[in-house]
């Protein structure tokens, strides 16, 4: 598998509202960071839902190189 595109280097913070399903963006190629809007098509790369269990802001990855999946874990400082 490839590695992905870094959108950026630092996360998304991004309102999320409870009981909504998000699909962030693995690949990296998304013009809609942090959510996928198909660009990974024909690729290794699927995207990730992550349900909001309450209505909060989340820190989304934007370095695509977490060990938490879809949400940042200063996995960008070590790039």
């Amino acid at each position: 598998m490839a590695d992905p595109v870094v959108a950026q280097e630092f996360p998304y913070h991004t309102e999320v509202e409870e009981g909504k399903s998000y699909h962030w963006c693995s690949c990296g190629q998304s013009a809609n960071q942090p959510f996928c809007d198909g660009a990974h098509k024909g690729g290794d790369f699927k995207p990730v839902e992550y349900v909001a269990e309450e209505t909060k802001k989340v820190a989304f990855c934007g370095c695509k190189h977490s060990k938490r999946g879809t949400i940042c874990d200063g996995s960008h400082n070590q790039l």
